[in-house]
């Protein structure tokens, strides 16, 4: 009877891990050495998109630890479209409320968020689009920021 009720639990953990789980169709960071981003340097990442006609949720994924000195982070969002256009955007991400509490999840000193920039993205064309991420902070060398990246999933 015993392992008929642990059979059941992992079934009902696994169900629940699975049906909310988004499909993914890009999901990369880059990890920043000693956990320095130095203003000047941007991390890059590529896409390739090939349906304009699905929806998308479209992230930004942060990693830091619990030393980063602010409760918010500055970037400069660069966006390079198949037909070689760009835009540029500024974001605020807010990493914690008014008493510094966090707001991404993790167990120890290391933090992570995954920042919604927008819920129903189409994107216009096919092919390669290029990010590119600056901390935009004004200071030369942002500490304790341990990763940056992109997470792209089907908006359902």
């Amino acid at each position: 009877m015993k392992t008929v009720f642990q059979s059941l639990l992992i079934m009902a953990g696994f169900l629940l891990v699975t049906s909310c789980n988004q499909h993914s169709i890009y999901n990369e960071h880059i990890d920043l050495e000693n956990g320095k981003w130095f203003k000047d340097n941007s991390a890059h990442l590529e896409v390739t998109i090939t349906d304009t006609t699905e929806l998308y949720n479209y992230y930004i994924t942060l990693r830091h630890n619990t030393d980063y000195r602010y409760c918010n982070l500055y970037l400069f969002l660069t966006t390079q479209f198949p037909d070689n256009t760009y835009t540029r955007d500024t974001l605020e991400c807010v990493l914690a409320d008014n008493s510094g509490k966090w707001f991404g999840k993790g167990w120890s000193n290391i933090k992570e968020d995954n920042i919604l920039l927008r819920q129903g993205l189409r994107f216009p064309k096919a092919g390669k689009y290029n990010f590119y991420i600056q901390q935009a902070m004004r200071q030369d060398t942002l500490k304790n920021i341990l990763s940056i990246g992109i997470n792209i999933s089907e908006s359902k």
